[in-house]
């Protein structure tokens, strides 16, 4: 007789692992892990140029070929965010910090360990920031040079507005960077059109690497002007990338392992239709879980107007026989991992729509919801569309 477990909405991937229905990490194939399991060595000419290949191809991604260059950084991708910001901040320079979510606030408290003066615009987790508000400041505080943006704050799925603020911060002659962890690779960044210094990314949310390689994509003349910003020998872009440039080699051990199944990662990404394949199929996920979740009645922080393709935030109910430990745990059980909320505006936990999953994983963790719902006794109302 199968136990309960087997007998309910279950999923794994295919190496039998449960899903990641997170921002990162993530679902990986089975051809990326495969691709970890041989040795390379770092000064080995093989892994140079397949190093090579990795960077070369990432500025393609926004249309950045030529006046863009790729410097990687071992580490997390918090690691490329402070290489990025404390490379391209000049020590006597200020940088606007726009928050509305823990990312910001994150580079917020980089910028403070640097040293480097901040000013800040915040708003809630839910609500982009005002950019007439922006404007003002910038016109008020002439001493800013840089304005520091999230492209999709993952503590909510916000998506902001990153083509206004690139056409705010070139009207007003302030230099832009980005954090597009969760969006770049899903969501279309043009660097012709879209003016900015550099953004940090990684190789193991959109792309569907692993941790442990972040990447800064460099406007190459704006790299070249930070000489001596660097707060930090280890996360020093520009001393990174002279080094490739020169040898093709990484100052430090690199993760060789990493870039190995980024490289898979990419060919990947690549077969897939690129930036309009994954992230046409990302949003499909999307459309599947927040119209099944809205339909067992859960209600979405965001409007649908506000709401980006990678992850979903959902009011916790307020039903008495709701718990979400319990929830979580049986969802875990059915072979789908969630995520907790990270809000202040609202009690809530989020559901990831990203990594190697398909329309038919978000079907099968709907039923999965509906069927914890049931056992746990909680009846809701349908939710309305945002």
């Amino acid at each position: 007789m199968p136990s309960p477990v087997q007998s309910r909405a279950s999923a794994r991937s295919e190496t039998g692992d449960p899903l990641l229905l997170t921002p990162g990490p993530l679902t990986t194939s089975k051809a990326v892990k495969q691709a970890m399991v041989h040795d390379w060595g770092s000064r080995d000419a093989t892994f140079i140029a397949l190093n090579a290949e990795v960077l070369d191809s990432l500025p393609k991604i926004i249309h950045g070929e030529g006046a863009y260059v790729t410097v990687p950084m071992q580490g997390s991708g918090t690691f490329a965010v402070e290489a990025m910001l404390t490379t391209f901040v000049p020590r006597d320079g200020a940088v606007l910090v726009l928050i509305n979510g823990a990312y910001g606030q994150r580079a917020k408290r980089i910028l403070s360990v640097a040293g480097r003066k901040t000013f800040v615009h915040e708003t809630a987790e839910d609500t982009p920031p005002d950019l007439d508000a922006v404007e003002r400041m910038l016109e008020a505080t002439p001493s800013i040079t840089h304005v520091f943006a999230v492209h999709c704050e993952t503590t909510s799925g916000i998506l902001n507005p990153i083509e206004k603020i690139a056409a705010l911060c070139a009207r007003r002659g302030r230099r832009l960077l980005i954090d597009a962890m969760s969006a770049f690779g899903a969501l279309e960044l043009d660097a012709p059109a879209t003016p900015f210094d550099a953004v940090a990314a990684s190789a193991n949310k959109c792309f569907e690497g692993v941790p442990g390689l972040g990447f800064v994509v460099c406007r190459r003349e704006a790299l070249a002007e930070t000489e001596g910003n660097a707060t930090t020998l280890s996360l020093d872009l520009l001393d990174q990338w002279r080094n490739l440039d020169k040898t093709g080699q990484y100052r430090f051990t690199p993760p060789i392992h990493v870039i190995v199944a980024f490289h898979q990662a990419l060919q990947e990404f690549w077969a897939e239709g690129g930036v309009a394949g994954r992230g046409g199929r990302y949003a499909e996920n999307a459309r599947i879980l927040i119209g099944g979740m809205r339909s067992l009645g859960f209600e979405t922080l965001l409007p649908d107007a506000l709401q980006a393709p990678i992850i979903a935030t959902f009011r916790t109910p307020s039903h008495p026989n709701f718990v979400f430990q319990r929830f979580y745990d049986s969802l875990k059980d059915r072979g789908y991992v969630i995520y907790p909320g990270k809000l202040t505006v609202a009690d809530s936990f989020r559901i990831g729509c990203i990594g190697r999953l398909y329309p038919s994983h978000m079907r099968g963790a709907l039923e999965a919801v509906r069927e914890t719902l049931e056992e746990m006794g909680v009846a809701l109302a349908p939710a309305p569309a945002a």
